[in-house]
């Protein structure tokens, strides 16, 4: 196979700036279903020592829940990073803040986290040329449909080279 009759290839990258529209709803697919250790690691690796998320016999003998729950920076990072292969892979800049965070319901061990993502803001930026500012407003749902956390965020992401 010489150079001419090599196949087109397609590298895996989020967006470009130009690429991106408001009012669309991006889903991230797949979900991902959130394990005991996925929480114990990120719980101790973080110093938090909260016993909802580390003791069993603790947390058993509390209502309204009677289990531990997945620590809810967990949930937050992972909805994030769920959005990211489809959206910002290799195209954002910096994460400029994060605002409008909820968790309105817990995450459990064995729950499946989805997440979908809206583009509630874009505009270039003023100071620095080939590039824009988007705002996400991120919600994650659990296998049943319940929303378990919200997030507005807004990036720095590059324009598509000329």
């Amino acid at each position: 196979m010489t150079e001419t009759d090599a196949p087109r290839r397609v590298v895996q990258r989020g967006l470009w700036f130009e690429e991106f529209e408001t009012d669309v709803v991006y889903e991230h697919r797949p979900g991902r279903t959130i394990t005991e250790a996925d929480n114990v690691l990120f719980t101790t690796l973080t110093m938090n020592t909260q016993a909802l998320h580390l003791d069993a016999a603790f947390s058993e003998q509390l209502p309204p829940f009677h289990q531990r729950l997945v620590n809810s920076m967990f949930t937050l990072s992972t909805l994030i990073g769920l959005s990211v292969a489809q959206l910002t892979q290799g195209t954002i800049v910096a994460n400029l803040g994060f605002s409008e965070v909820a968790f309105p319901k817990p995450l459990f061990h064995g729950d499946t986290m989805y997440a979908e993502t809206v583009v509630t803001d874009k505009r270039e930026s003023r100071s620095r040329p080939g590039e824009g500012i988007l705002t996400f407003a991120h919600t994650a749902r659990n296998q049943h449909g319940d929303i378990v956390a919200t997030a507005v965020r807004k990036t720095l992401v590059r324009k598509e080279p000329a």
